[in-house]
C-alpha cells in the first residue's frame, strides 16, 4: 500500500486528494492499482485563471489566492504522511507568460514542480479517474464519451478500457463567462439573448473542432465531470446542500439539464446564490457551464448524463502509484516548505 497526494490546479479551482492505493503486480511484471481509498478529498476556489484569456498572464492576486490554498495543502499532506506527490496544472498556467512564477512558487510551498500538462495529458487523466469504477454496471454501454468541463477549458475524450481519442478545446465556465457575460467590468445579471446566443456560437464553433479528431457521436454513454456538472446535479436533485454521495454517478436527463440551464441563464446573481448546493465560487460561472453541457448533449444526442465526482484528480492519483509522475515521480516531501 502507498499513501500518495494529488493536486489539480485548474483555471478555477484547485483541489487535493490523499489517498491509500493498493498495488499488486501483474503478469507482466508491471505494477497496477487495484483500489485506491480516499482519506482527504477538497477544493478551493481560487481563480487563478483570473483575466488570463485577456492579459495573457497570472494576475498577482490570483497567484496569492493560489499559493495560500497550496500552504493549507502542504499542511494536510504532510499530516497524512503520503509518500509521494504529483501537481498538475491545466489551462490558465498552461496559456499564461508569466506560468514561470507560478511554478516557482508551488515548487517553494510543496516541494515539487506542478507539470503543466497538456490538453491531451488532461483528457487522459479525466478518463481514466471517471471510468475505472464504472465497468459492469447496468444500462452504462461502451464506448464511453467523457467531458471535463473546466473553467477554461473542455476536454473529450471517447475510450472503451483504453482512450481511443481525445481533444481539449478552449471553452469553459470562467472563459465563456469573460468573453461574454462581462460588461464594464462585471458580470451582466442576468445575461441578455445576444450574449447568450454568442457564448453558444462559440460553443457549436468548440464541438465541431472537437469532432474533427473525436467520433464524439459514437459514444454509448455519457459522463459528465467537474464543478458544472455537478452542480447541475445538485440542482436536479434539489440537494438541501451539496452532496458529494448522492451526485457521485446519479444521472441527469437531456431535458432537466435544458430546464436547469434555461433557469441559471435567465436568474440573477441573488437567485443562483440562494440555491443552497451552489458554492459561492461558481455563482457567476455556472450558466456558461450548463450551456456547455446542454449544447454537447444536444449535439452527441445523449438522453441523459452519468455525473462522476471522480475525475483528472483520481486520474492523477491512479497515475501516482502506478509509478508515473514524470520530473515529480518518486519525490518525496521532505522538502515541504512553509511558502
Amino acid at each position: 500500500m502507498t499513501r500518495v497526494a494529488a493536486v489539480d490546479c485548474g483555471t478555477n479551482s484547485i483541489r487535493l486528494l490523499v489517498a491509500d492505493a493498493t498495488v499488486s503486480d501483474s503478469a507482466s511484471g508491471a505494477g497496477s492499482t487495484s483500489e485506491l481509498t480516499d482519506l482527504d478529498r477538497r477544493m478551493t476556489i481560487v481563480r487563478l485563471g483570473q483575466g488570463v484569456d485577456r492579459t495573457g498572464r497570472l494576475a498577482p492576486e490570483a497567484l496569492e489566492r493560489t499559493f495560500a490554498a497550496c500552504r493549507e495543502y502542504a499542511e494536510v499532506i504532510k499530516e497524512h504522511g503520503a509518500e509521494r506527490l504529483r501537481f498538475v496544472a491545466t489551462s490558465a498556467s498552461r496559456d499564461a507568460e508569466n506560468r514561470d512564477v507560478f511554478v516557482r512558487g508551488v515548487l517553494d510551498i510543496l516541494g515539487v514542480e506542478p507539470e503543466v500538462v497538456s490538453g491531451d495529458q488532461e483528457a487522459e487523466f479525466s478518463f481514466t479517474g471517471a471510468t475505472k469504477e464504472l465497468a459492469g454496471r447496468d444500462h452504462l454501454d461502451k464506448p464511453y464519451l467523457v467531458v471535463d468541463i473546466g473553467g477554461g477549458s473542455t476536454e473529450f475524450v471517447v475510450g472503451d478500457d483504453h482512450v481511443r481519442a481525445a481533444r481539449s478545446v478552449d471553452v469553459g465556465c470562467v472563459r465563456l463567462t469573460e468573453r461574454h457575460l462581462v460588461h464594464d467590468g462585471a458580470v451582466t445579471d442576468p445575461p441578455t439573448a445576444e450574449q447568450v446566443a454568442a457564448m453558444r456560437a462559440d460553443i457549436e464553433a468548440a464541438l465541431d473542432l472537437a469532432e474533427e479528431t473525436v467520433p464524439l457521436r459514437e459514444a454509448r454513454t455519457l459522463v459528465g465531470l467537474a464543478g458544472s456538472v455537478t452542480t447541475v446535479s445538485a440542482i436536479a436533485q434539489e440537494l438541501p446542500e451539496y452532496d458529494s454521495a448522492a451526485i457521485h454517478h446519479s444521472r441527469v436527463s437531456r431535458d432537466r439539464v435544458r430546464e436547469i440551464t434555461d433557469w441559471l441563464l435567465r436568474s440573477t446573481h441573488a437567485e443562483r446564490a440562494a440555491v443552497p448546493s451552489m458554492h459561492p465560487g461558481r455563482v457567476d460561472v455556472i450558466g456558461a457551464g450548463a450551456l456547455v453541457l446542454l449544447s454537447i448533449m444536444e449535439r452527441t444526442g445523449a438522453e441523459e448524463v452519468v455525473v462522476s465526482e471522480h475525475d483528472i484528480l483520481d486520474g492523477v492519483a491512479w497515475s501516482v502509484a502506478q509509478g508515473a509522475g514524470g520530473g515529480v515521480r518518486g519525490r518525496g516531501l521532505s522538502g515541504t516548505g512553509d511558502g
